[in-house]
């Protein structure tokens, strides 16, 4: 279902990963004003796009920003790839008591543990519950008159798979985050998509070694592209990677595309730079990533929409 826009605007925010001082001082910049406990606009209301959570100083900071404003009415949000990894954490396996539905491996016990620094133990675990649950009042994406918002990938395909399993409005189950953490099921491969992007797999012999310095066989190219020749062409920061790799062909299976006709579709999740100097940009006339790699010194990132159909560049604050 399509809901109607605020005619007022929304301004919708990036991945934010534990950054609470950085998320104040940009509400305050927007004129948002603190009010019992919660931060409002007199005309417009913020859409969050997840990723509230790991990686930053301040997890219970940001969540205690977040969680009024979304509770209250005054913005939205919908769920990061890091709220579900969250979830199946701290989830057991109902077909393995005693195992979690998310591996507590070192790589995964690393990229949560500055939420586990802040909610681990028995004094937490209260806080800890309630937070949880509110990650599952977080739709998987948004559909508005005129506006779309999605932490990483619009891809009507991947939605359909598990739309009869979601609760309400986009809304993940128990049931679902089960399958969905389960590799060889329809439902992970879906969320997947939808949280973290497509993902192509290299020719053989080729790999990468990524931000956190885990090697992989596998790229993310952007979902919006119809056409491309290389991946050179619809690679994610193709600075870096080789010459091999950007020259490599693209397989076809895996072009989702969005249409130049499109609403306007807002992403996080894909750590993007701008150099010193530079401004926010979008994508495309009508996509956007907010993501900024404020985890990484970057900057938090909003955009100011008010029912233009055509980006403006004007309309990035950070």
């Amino acid at each position: 279902m399509i809901e109607r826009t605020d005619k007022s605007g929304y301004d919708i925010i990036g991945d934010i990963h534990g950054h609470a001082d950085e998320l104040e001082s940009l509400l305050v910049k927007m004129g948002y004003t603190l009010a019992d406990g919660c931060y409002r606009h007199s005309t417009r209301k913020v859409i969050f796009l997840g990723d509230f959570i790991d990686r930053g100083p301040n997890q219970s900071g940001v969540l205690t920003i977040v969680m009024p404003m979304v509770r209250q009415g005054a913005a939205m949000a919908v769920m990061g790839n890091h709220e579900f990894n969250a979830l199946a954490f701290h989830t057991e396996d109902p077909s393995d008591p005693g195992t979690w539905l998310r591996l507590r491996s070192k790589k995964n016990l690393k990229q949560h543990e500055a939420f586990l620094a802040e909610y681990l133990g028995n004094d937490k675990k209260r806080d800890l519950e309630e937070i949880l649950k509110f990650f599952y009042t977080l739709p998987l994406w948004i559909e508005l008159d005129g506006l779309r918002v999605i932490h990483a990938a619009w891809d009507p395909a991947s939605m359909e798979v598990i739309r009869s399993a979601l609760d309400g409005k986009n809304l993940l189950t128990r049931d679902l985050l089960v399958e969905a953490s389960r590799k060889e099921t329809d439902e992970y491969e879906a969320v997947e998509i939808l949280l973290k992007g497509v993902e192509h797999e290299l020719p053989a012999g080729l790999s990468h070694t990524d931000k956190d310095g885990t090697i992989r066989t596998r790229v993310r190219p952007w979902f919006f592209e119809h056409v491309p020749e290389t991946m050179r062409d619809i690679i994610v920061h193709p600075h870096l990677f080789d010459e091999e790799i950007l020259s490599s062909p693209v397989s076809k299976e895996i072009l989702r595309g969005y249409g130049e006709s499109e609403p306007p579709v807002f992403v996080g999740h894909y750590w993007m730079k701008k150099g010193e100097n530079e401004h926010p940009a979008r994508l495309r006339d009508n996509v956007a990533c907010l993501d900024y790699s404020v985890a990484q010194g970057g900057d938090l990132v909003a955009y100011r929409w008010s029912g233009e159909q055509i980006l403006n560049n004007e309309n990035f604050i950070y």
